[in-house]
């Protein structure tokens, strides 16, 4: 019996070859048929699995940054309310601290106080009390010759002295101030006075005004009927001229149109111009005559030009329709060089 091998392994790798052409062709049939990755060659499920990613890589940044922020201002709200509850505690412990020095430690508890009393000397007894005080013996040095013993009742009287002075400057003081409030009222009299008489003096100025521009108006309309009258003369002696000069036109020889008057002196064809009153009906004929040869010359060179337009719009066209397949094949070139690029870059992958 015969043992035939149906596959050998060139027809494998043939096969192989066939399999890994066709993914091939389907991949570029892919790429052909999708617009965007035929005309930009970017993978575009990459780039949008990469925008995804990149959506959801901010997404958890935006809420890890969210959680830092809650987590921060919850410390800061914390770290206020303890140094608040501090602040609370030492301005309390400070209150009792004080408190405890007033009721407690006051000066005159104090073991020491009697040396440090601000007000000892005067809690102490004097020396001397009178001339005839029997502590002042011979040896006290107390009393001297010379000694000013009315102090205080010469002190009082001086003190009452000042008193009246100061009554005194203060009626002086009061009496200029009455004075210098007279003389601010006399002043405030005089400037109110002042005022009146000026808007006296404006409301005089303003109806000596008005007079004049009433003066000046009447003057005015006075000139202005006397200018319209002037015009009314002028207007009616021009129209007395137009007449005449209209009436001297129509009975002239220019509007009665005398063909003899236009004959001029300088020779038996010319022609007075202010004077000629038209063309003979030979002299139109030849007139005529002229104008169809020159419309004919003009449609002649009109047809001229249409041809030529004609002719330059065939060549700019074949030129246009050259450079355009000059570009599609240059686009297709380059369709052809990225299709190229884009398989070398696939085998290499």
């Amino acid at each position: 019996m015969l043992n035939f091998q149906l596959t050998t392994e060139k027809d494998r790798r043939e096969a192989a070859l066939i399999d890994r052409r066709r993914a091939i062709e389907e991949e570029r049939k892919k790429r052909i048929f999708n617009p965007r990755q035929r005309l930009y060659g970017i993978d575009y499920e990459t780039l949008q699995r990469q925008i995804e990613e990149k959506r959801q890589r901010e997404a958890q940044q935006a809420r890890i940054d969210r959680i830092f922020d809650e987590q921060r201002k919850k410390n800061d709200e914390m770290a206020l309310a303890l140094e608040k509850k501090e602040k609370q505690e030492r301005m309390k412990l400070e209150q009792e601290i004080n408190y405890f020095r007033m009721c407690c430690q006051k000066p005159e508890d104090r073991r020491e106080f009697d040396l440090n009393d601000p007000n000892l000397l005067k809690k102490a007894r004097p020396a001397r009390t009178a001339d005839d005080d029997p502590k002042c013996g011979p040896s006290s040095a107390q009393k001297f010759e010379g000694e000013d013993l009315v102090s205080t009742e010469r002190a009082k009287v001086q003190r009452d002295q000042v008193k009246s002075w100061l009554d005194q400057q203060i009626m002086e003081k009061e009496a200029a101030d009455k004075e210098r409030k007279a003389a601010e009222e006399a002043y405030r009299e005089a400037i109110k006075a002042r005022d009146q008489r000026a808007l006296q003096l404006d409301k005089m100025e303003k109806e000596c005004r008005k007079r004049l521009e009433e003066a000046c108006l009447r003057f005015n309309r006075a000139l202005a009927d006397e200018r319209k009258m002037d015009e009314m003369k002028r207007l009616k002696r021009e129209h007395d001229d137009c007449l005449a000069e209209m009436y001297n036109f129509m009975t002239s020889d220019l509007l009665t149109e005398n063909p003899d008057v236009s004959q001029s002196n300088l020779g038996p064809n010319r022609r007075i111009g202010y004077l000629y009153k038209g063309m003979t009906d030979e002299e139109k004929k030849q007139v005529r005559e002229y104008q169809l040869a020159q419309i004919e010359e003009a449609k002649k060179r009109k047809e001229l030009e249409k041809r030529m337009n004609r002719e330059y719009d065939d060549y700019i066209n074949g030129t246009q329709r050259t450079i355009s397949l000059l570009d599609k094949e240059e686009a297709r070139k380059q369709r052809e060089m990225v299709k190229s690029l884009a398989e070398e870059n696939r085998n290499r992958l």
